[in-house]
Order: structure tokens, then sequence, then C-alpha cells
């Protein structure tokens, strides 16, 4: 059988006017009425721009505004890996069209604001001043915003300009009475006046959010003084049998956790902290499981994590057999004492007569 043709295409190449080019792409460019996405060609023919690059740029400027353009969310939404989103990504923001900042909300969370502008070059150029936006700034994350060049600002050049040609007519024909009706023409911009009042309300929907006062910050500003990072625990006495158990357990973390790959001078600085878990009678399985179990991803330094962890949840030693017992109530002893009379032995808590000597010369008991 013959290879499928797709007459419809080839009826579409019949009714392409001029000559057809003997070699090279053919174009039939037929006129979108929806669902388009216009592309400046100083991105779809960078040289300087990868091919996935160029494509994540056009993917991200035909979504809607608002829609979630990380990298997990791209990953989610289209066949690609993480990996070539990110470079791509990476490619988009060092040539200008994509730019991704961290901005704190009200309640203190950090979250990431991406903007996307479809002519980066449009913005360096001397522009007019475009309108102050309205209403509050929505601080949502990863919100993709296509900037583009200000069409509305050049209507009132273009008003204008027939305005300037009929000025001279007026020289030469002594009654264009039709001329002054279109001097009206600016009369469109007048619902622009009330552009001022907005601009002096603005700062009536930032009332609901007013900023934190210094005194009750939850997070401690970026140039705060970070607090002194606690010592690495050292044993009372670090023998060759702790020692050796230390660098054992150490170098034997990668089988169960192959993010902590430790080098031989992390093992060596990290020795005298393992060993003073053991001293303090942990099993290696106790210690193995601390610096292994719900480990974040990915781990970028290992030995800063390990680190952290043997000083963070350090044990304190196992109390004594003396700390353990239970608290016994103490019996009071009532001394012996020698009677002055018969010399006899009784018990009392001050020297005096025995109980017989007492009733002899008719004493009180003491």
């Amino acid at each position: 059988m013959d290879t499928p043709q797709n007459t419809a295409l080839m009826r579409a190449l019949a009714e392409v006017p001029g000559p057809l080019p003997t070699s090279g792409v053919v174009h039939i460019a037929l006129p979108h009425t929806e669902r388009f996405t216009v592309v400046g060609n100083h991105l779809a023919q960078n040289a300087a721009l990868s091919t996935a690059a160029v494509g994540f740029a056009v993917r991200i400027q035909s979504l809607p505004q608002g829609t979630e353009v990380g990298i997990k969310a791209l990953a989610a939404r289209f066949p690609e890996g993480e990996k070539l989103i990110a470079a791509a990504l990476r490619e988009l923001e060092a040539h200008g069209y994509l730019q991704r900042t961290r901005v704190r909300l009200p309640n203190g969370r950090m979250v990431t604001r991406t903007v996307f502008c479809n002519h980066p070059e449009a913005l360096l150029r001397t522009r007019p001043a475009m309108a102050p936006r309205q209403g509050p700034d929505p601080l949502a994350p990863q919100v993709s915003t296509q900037v583009s060049a200000p069409v509305s600002t050049q209507a009132p050049a273009l008003g204008t300009a027939p305005i300037a040609v009929p000025a001279p007519v007026p020289a030469h024909i002594p009654a264009p009475a039709p001329v002054t009706p279109h001097v009206p023409l600016p009369a469109p911009e007048a619902p622009e006046t009330p552009a001022p009042p907005p601009v002096t309300e603005r700062p009536v929907p930032a009332e609901p959010h007013p900023p934190t006062p210094p005194t009750s910050r939850l997070v401690p500003p970026p140039t705060a003084p970070k607090a002194p990072s606690r010592p690495l625990p050292q044993p009372r006495e670090l023998t060759p049998g702790l020692q050796q158990a230390a660098v054992a357990l150490l170098s034997d973390l990668r089988r169960h956790a192959p993010e902590l790959v430790l080098s031989e001078a992390d093992i060596e600085r990290l020795t005298p902290a393992t060993a003073t878990w053991l001293e303090r009678d942990t099993h290696p399985d106790t210690i193995r499981q601390a610096l292994t179990t719900d480990l974040p991803q990915p781990v970028k330094y290992p030995a800063k994590f390990v680190r952290h962890r043997l000083t963070a949840l350090l044990p304190p030693p196992l109390p004594g057999a003396e700390e353990l017992a239970p608290a016994r109530p103490r019996t009071v002893v009532i001394p012996l004492q020698t009677c002055e009379g018969c010399e006899r032995a009784f018990r009392s808590r001050t020297p005096s007569l025995c109980r017989d000597c007492r009733t002899a010369c008719g004493q009180p008991a003491a």
C-alpha cells in the first residue's frame, strides 16, 4: 500500500501564492481565531537558547496567569524530567525571559514569585510610564505574569498624529468646519483621568495586611546575629576500643543511607562525638537509626548533617543503680544513754536517769 497522503495539506499547498522554493520549509500560515499565543522571533530563533528552553518558554507563555510553573508543576504537566526542566528555566532566567524571587507573605511564610516576560529586550528601551496597578498585589507562589509592550499607551500617539496633519489645512481653506469636531478625539481618554484617585487609594487595600512590628517579629531578619553552634561532644576518655567502634559505625553509614557518604577527614572529626554516644552505653543500632531516619532530600552536606544530629540528639548518661533505687523512709534512732544513778543503759534523747531511778526519786520522765 502507498503511504497515506494528507489531501487537505496538499490542497492548501496548491493555494500558496507565488513560486514554491525548491528546497527548505514551505509555510502554510492560517489565521488563528482562538486559543493562540504570539511568540516573537527573538525567542523562537534565539541561537543562544536550547530547543528545550525555547519550548518551555512557549509553554509558560501560553499558560493562563496564576498557573503553577515550578519545576515539579511543569514535570507533572509535561513528559520532560525535572533535570531538563530546571536546566531550561535557568537558561530562560539567564537571558531575562524568566525571573524567580523569594517573597515573604504577611503571615511570615516564604514563597517564590515567578515572572515571565515575552520580550525582555523591550524592557530595556525607553517606554512611556505605565498606569499603576489597582488593587492589592497578590503574593501567591509561582505566579506567572506575562509582561508585554504597552499597546494602550501608543493609542494617544496615533490619535494626535491625524490632529497635527489637518492643522495646516485651515491656512489654505478658510472654513474647515468639519475639522473642529475631530478635536474631541482625546475624549476617550477621559475615563483615564480618574486614574489619580486610585493612586491615592492605593494604601487602602494594604491596611488589612499591616507590616509586622519589629517587636513581634516571628522570623529573625537576615542580618540578625546567629547563635553560636554547639561544640562537638567529647568523651571522658577516648579509649582505642571506643575509637575503633566509632570509626566502624561512621564508615558503615553509607550501607544504610547512600546519602551519608563521609570522607576520612570527616570521620576523623566526628569520631569523638560518636565515641561519646558509645561511652554513654548507647547501642550502635540506636546511633545508626538516629543518624539515618527522616533524611532531608537531598542531603547537601552529609558531614554537617551527621555533626548536627550527633550534637543535638546526644542522650544523657545512664543513671546508676543508687540513683534508680527508691528512696526509703528514714528511721529515727534514739541514742543510748547511761543512767547517772545506776549506770544502766537506756534510750533517751538527752542524758538523764533511767525509769526506775526516776520513780525512786520521784522525777518526771524526760
